[in-house]
């Protein structure tokens, strides 16, 4: 039998876009958008708790002019072919624009084995078929081919951004087809604006589960989930099915109010875990993209007997929240 899990959420406050992954050296690697949108850091943990303490190391700063000079977001972090990735969204501003929505997609690269250490390198924007707004890209690997999913505007389809899927010749480039397998249709994709972004893979059972993010970032955002079978084209939209209502949202009673942009983990004992930010209160004054209190939170992520993932609702903030296991 396995034991009780405790997790005390926030685990590191005023950290949006969360990433955690377990490296194989045993250690937690955790980045996400700092409220000042101006660096990507990096923390390592022995244990998810450890990282509310973990000293922040700064591993790139944004640049003082040009396409890398405002508003990052969204950074994840990979260990690819050996080496160090870290794959994020940044804009560049003009005397008549401040960067908002003007995102494209970067990678840098270090060979440490310690990504807190070494340099990283700028390797440059990931090019897709559009010159538009782009960002939130993660990838994975399924069969010996390695995918590349993000959020992007096509400026021929009404609305703020939908999901691709690409393969990839190197970790900072993308080849051949370029597919779109979701864009905002449902009404609480559409709050706000019509967003699909954040996207998050997991595979189990015979499948692969794209879960995303959803409408506007206040209280009404939320996650929606793609699904393919594990021996399907990735490549062919028809493969993928979205759930028609979605998957994690705002609680009420446990006071969570827009929970998305999640990633998945494992626990220290090997269990899968959700990674999300969320807020502890409703009403935002302004623009909520500047409101710093989204908090990075974790819970353990349950499996219906069908075989899908069960995401259950954000757990309230308590000096210790408790994950109860069979």
């Amino acid at each position: 039998m396995k034991k009780e899990i405790e997790y005390c959420n926030p685990i590191v406050e005023q950290r949006a876009d969360p990433w955690i992954m377990k490296h194989t050296d045993g250690y937690y690697y955790f980045t996400a958008s700092v409220p000042e949108y101006d660096r990507i850091e990096l923390r390592k943990a022995s244990s998810i708790e450890g990282l509310k303490e973990a000293a922040p190391t700064v591993v790139w700063r944004k640049h003082d002019s040009g396409p890398l000079s405002a508003n990052i977001w969204a950074p994840e972090i990979h260990h690819l072919d050996g080496k160090w990735y870290i794959y994020f969204a940044a804009a560049r501003t003009t005397e008549t624009n401040d960067g908002l929505f003007d995102h494209r997609m970067y990678v840098l690269e270090n060979v440490s084995p310690d990504p807190t250490e070494g340099t990283w390198v700028e390797k440059g924007q990931v090019k897709t078929k559009w010159e538009s707004f782009a960002l939130d890209a993660t990838v994975f690997e399924h069969r010996g081919v390695r995918y590349y999913v993000w959020a992007q505007k096509d400026p021929d389809i009404p609305g703020n951004s939908n999901l691709y899927i690409s393969q990839m010749s190197n970790p900072w480039t993308l080849t051949g087809e370029q597919v779109m397998i979701s864009t905002p249709e449902y009404d609480w994709e559409v709050i706000g604006f019509k967003v699909n972004e954040g996207p998050a893979v997991l595979k189990r059972g015979g499948r692969i589960f794209i879960s995303y993010s959803a409408s506007a970032t206040d209280a009404n955002y939320c996650m929606g989930l793609l699904t393919a079978d594990e021996s399907a084209d990735l490549l062919d939209p028809r493969s993928w099915r979205k759930s028609p209502q979605p998957v994690f949202q705002t609680c009420e009673e446990t006071g969570q109010y827009g929970p998305g942009h999640n990633s998945f983990t494992v626990s220290e004992d090997g269990r899968d875990l959700l990674v999300y930010h969320a807020r502890n209160y409703k009403q935002i004054e302004g623009d909520p993209l500047y409101d710093p209190n989204r908090h990075t939170r974790v819970q353990l992520l349950e499996w219906n007997e069908d075989g899908t993932p069960n995401f259950g609702i954000p757990v309230a903030d308590a000096p210790k929240n408790t994950v109860h296991t069979n």
